[in-house]
């Protein structure tokens, strides 16, 4: 008699162990990951970096937008592109932007050292939604706060990557590792938006030109800085 070998199917109680090991390997990653001892090594390169890494120098040029002023500036022992834009209408708004430097860089909460630089108070932090290339369904969660010091800012803060973009460093960090899954990287730049407010207006008075101009800033290096050329 023939005996047919049937296979049967993965019951709960064998899932389990293998859920439990995916558990176990995410908690040791990323306490890794975020206190900066997370190993790196044998991670595929990032072909374009001296694409990325530029912005340090040149700035972004966004349609629409005229730049007054761009220079590369020291802010916490990190360098980056210190620009000053404006549209016909429109107060002249401050954008900075960190890109990544090497490909085993990675984001470490780059807003603590501009709160270092600038000193400024903060109040209605709130979150800013928004997309990137048209046609694409990937959603950008950026920070949106008011800050002053002499001056009044609503400011915007995201790490902007392909397809996507979080003020949360951590968000990269879960998408970088699905794309090496792949053998691929998600290269970012971290994006602060200064928008000049007066003293006692409110974030919502500025919304919707803060979500328009970070929208811009998003597709512009989507299309021009991360994309491989």
């Amino acid at each position: 008699m023939t005996l047919l070998k049937i296979k049967k199917p993965i019951t709960i109680a064998q899932l389990v162990p293998i859920l439990l090991l995916i558990v176990a390997i995410a908690i040791g990653a990323i306490p890794g990951y975020l206190s900066g001892t997370w190993s790196w090594s044998d991670l595929p390169k990032i072909s374009h970096i001296s694409q990325i890494k530029n912005l340090r120098k040149t700035g972004l040029t966004l349609p629409n937008w005229k730049t007054l002023e761009q220079q590369e500036v020291a802010i916490g022992g990190n360098k980056w592109s210190y620009q000053v834009i404006q549209k016909e209408g429109q107060e002249p708004v401050a954008l900075l932007l960190m890109p990544q430097d090497y490909y085993k860089s990675h984001p470490q909460v780059e807003w603590t050292d501009i709160d270092g630089v600038e000193r400024w108070k903060t109040d209605s932090q709130k979150t800013l939604k928004f997309s990137g290339e048209e046609g694409k369904d990937e959603q950008v969660i950026a920070q949106f706060f008011r800050a002053w010091n002499k001056t009044t800012f609503a400011v915007v803060q995201w790490y902007a990557w392909q397809g996507g973009g979080n003020s949360s460093p951590l968000q990269w960090f879960l998408a970088d590792q699905q794309a090496q899954f792949h053998r691929r990287r998600v290269p970012w730049v971290a994006v602060s938006l200064k928008i000049p407010i007066e003293p006692l207006e409110s974030l919502e008075s500025t919304e919707a030109l803060a979500q328009s101009l970070a929208q811009t800033v998003q597709t512009t290096l989507e299309q021009e800085i991360f994309r491989d050329r």
